[in-house]
């Protein structure tokens, strides 16, 4: 593993390591990636094996159990899924886009680190052997269904990858896993949709959630095999079906295994549930009551904040259109008793991929954004929930940073994340 950076007055300073050493081995054994640095490197005592630009040199080394030595590492090298999922995000992105937007990540590791949602159709028993070892808990797992054949339908892998076996080993010996099925009208839903609860219930409650999501289309599906789309009237009947599994699909205390995500409730302008729906899961990250967990935030930092303004300010604010209803009935009201705020609410279309199939904020692009908000009124800033941002935070999926943006549509465009303190600091 390569060293990128060594803090400064760190164990690792003392000892002289510099970027472009290389760590090859913690008390004999090889440092493959950040998990097995982080899990080797845990003891008090080491030997601490390094690559120097000329030499090897071997450290004995005595710390404290939480001093991770001060050493920050170049990225590992991921994994990609074995999967040609009919309903994979990755192939419905029109051509010209960067690489990593054609990338299917399928490595366990970015599961636990991170929370990614991954298949584990690639993964032999050596790998889930290296999770149970190391404790890499939880997991977060695509299931998507799991009768054998429909799997092969849908994963296009070709072969049984052993979903329920791999289940068994894992929550046997302690590995939590959060499960998600996405979707798709007349694919894996009714009957398979029941018995993909049941399968996966049986682990639990180590197995500790099932979350459903609507699958995502855009209108680059070409040459994709037909999925119908999510409309009201479906996840109007989906709605009570997924309550009855919930109902008699739960954990052996009472707790809820079986979760809907936002959209399904936003879709059909139901009343979202509140956080205490959700109980200890915590999966807004993934879609599963991100709007109420916002909500809560919200409403709590905004009585702490009692924000007020010396001075008159307009901003124009911006969603995908999927929250359009619920910001103006909910969010928009918290801000009416604001004295020098004016607020203009702009919800944008996803022209990009597709108005009426991708609504969420999180896939809006810079030039929809900028075709959209160009020649209007937009006051003093325009503000985007940061989620618009790639995962570094520096540009939108069409590769528009927001200096960009700014300077298109004449008015500074800036990002803030959940709380109401990020907000009004856009407002001093």
């Amino acid at each position: 593993m390569k060293i990128l950076s060594v803090s400064e007055n760190s164990t690792g300073a003392l000892l002289g390591l510099k970027p472009g050493d290389r760590i090859e081995a913690i008390d004999g054994s090889r440092v493959r990636d950040i998990i097995d640095y982080r899990f080797k490197s845990s003891d008090e005592n080491i030997v601490l094996r390094v690559r120097h630009k000329d030499h090897i040199e071997e450290y004995d080394i005595d710390k404290d159990y939480d001093d991770d030595l001060g050493l920050e590492f170049e990225d590992f090298r991921i994994r990609k899924c074995a999967n040609d999922c009919i309903f994979c995000f990755v192939d419905q992105n029109p051509p010209g886009m960067r690489d990593a937007l054609y990338f299917r990540d399928g490595d366990f590791r970015l599961s636990f680190l991170h929370g990614h949602y991954i298949t584990m159709t690639n993964m032999g028993w050596k790998e889930l052997k290296r999770i149970v070892d190391q404790r890499l808990t939880p997991l977060y797992i695509s299931v998507h269904v799991t009768q054998p054949d429909k799997r092969l339908e849908m994963f296009l892998y070709g072969k049984d990858d052993n979903l329920l076996r791999k289940f068994e080993y894992l929550t046997e010996n302690g590995i939590g896993l959060h499960s998600q099925v996405v979707l798709c009208p007349d694919w894996n839903d009714g009957s398979f949709l029941e018995k993909t609860i049941s399968d996966i219930h049986q682990f639990s409650p180590i197995a500790r959630t099932l979350s459903i999501v609507p699958v995502g289309l855009t209108k680059h599906r070409e040459n994709l095999p037909f999925i119908a789309p999510v409309t009201v009237e479906y996840a109007e009947k989906l709605i009570p079906f997924a309550q009855s599994l919930d109902k008699k699909y739960r954990l052996k205390d009472g707790r809820r295994f079986v979760f809907l995500s936002d959209e399904w409730f936003l879709v059909t302008g139901q009343d979202l549930p509140g956080v205490e729906y959700y109980e200890d899961s915590d999966l807004s990250e993934n879609g599963v009551g991100q709007v109420p967990f916002f909500w809560e935030q919200w409403q709590a930092g905004m009585a702490d904040l009692k924000p007020k303004l010396d001075e008159p300010k307009t901003v124009t604010v911006c969603t995908g259109t999927l929250v359009e209803n619920w910001f103006r009935s909910h969010w928009l009201p918290t801000l009416d008793s604001i004295d020098n705020l004016n607020i203009n609410y702009i919800p944008i279309q996803n022209d990009f991929y597709g108005k009426d199939e991708v609504t969420v904020s999180g896939l809006l692009v810079g030039q929809d954004i900028v075709s959209q908000l160009s020649g209007k009124d937009l006051g003093d800033k325009v503000i985007f929930s940061d989620r618009i941002l790639s995962e570094t935070g520096t540009v939108t999926l069409d590769d528009m940073s927001l200096k960009q943006i700014s300077s298109a549509i004449g008015t500074p465009v800036v990002v803030t994340d959940d709380k109401p303190i990020s907000f009004f600091k856009h407002l001093n």
